[in-house]
């Protein structure tokens, strides 16, 4: 079983980062494979919902939103990291998920998703709710901890002091393995996940 942890902060090393390493040194210590995915800090396009994944299976714009969904096919969860930027995710992250899940929602369908954010002082609540949308709208079970998944601080070395994030890292990281188990244990036992009907969609002014 393998986790990928997305880090979505334009600093490869620093306060999220040190969030998801905490989360991935406990799923380790639970016999879970992990990766920590850098998104990097160049530009990041958007989505510009030209459709042109649902026919080749690739982005248009070929980056590291492809190298993820290539990835993402062989996970079994997902823990999307951020930096809080104005009560929100970063902008990087956030068309990094568009893109992702747009063109590859399909292969994260029924798999576990969590997410992380860090912030200096306020805005993490209203970041970590962001995210999670992803998740709702793709089938993916949330994963939760003993509180909302942040951490606090302005450096690598005060987010290792928030003695009470590092252990919502902890416990988010056992209870995703729990339920990696739990699912995995199922399958041998016949149980899949549910058969999906054919969408119905409507627009508000029908």
């Amino acid at each position: 079983m393998k986790v990928i942890l997305v880090n979505g902060s334009p600093n490869e090393k620093g306060c999220t980062y040190t969030a998801l390493c905490e989360a991935a040194n406990t799923l380790n210590e639970n016999g879970i494979d992990t990766e920590i995915f850098w998104i990097g800090n160049s530009p990041i396009a958007g989505c510009i919902g030209c459709g042109s994944c649902a026919k080749t299976g690739k982005c248009v714009f070929d980056d590291i939103v492809n190298k993820f969904v290539e990835k993402a096919q062989m996970a079994d969860g997902f823990i999307f990291g951020s930096p809080v930027h104005y009560a929100a995710a970063s902008g990087a992250l956030t068309s990094f998920m568009d893109r992702a899940f747009y063109m590859g929602g399909s292969k994260m369908r029924g798999k576990l998703g969590a997410s992380v954010v860090s912030c200096r002082r306020g805005g993490a609540s209203a970041a970590f709710d962001q995210i999670n949308k992803y998740f709702t709208i793709t089938s993916m079970p949330i994963v939760s901890s003993q509180y909302w998944n942040q951490v606090h601080g302005n450096t690598r070395e005060e987010v290792l002091q928030d003695k009470e994030g590092m252990q919502t890292m902890r416990t988010l990281a056992n209870n995703m393995a729990w339920l990696l188990k739990c699912i995995e244990e199922g399958k041998k036992a016949g149980i899949t996940i549910p058969s999906q009907e054919d969408k119905i969609k409507t627009n508000f002014i029908r």
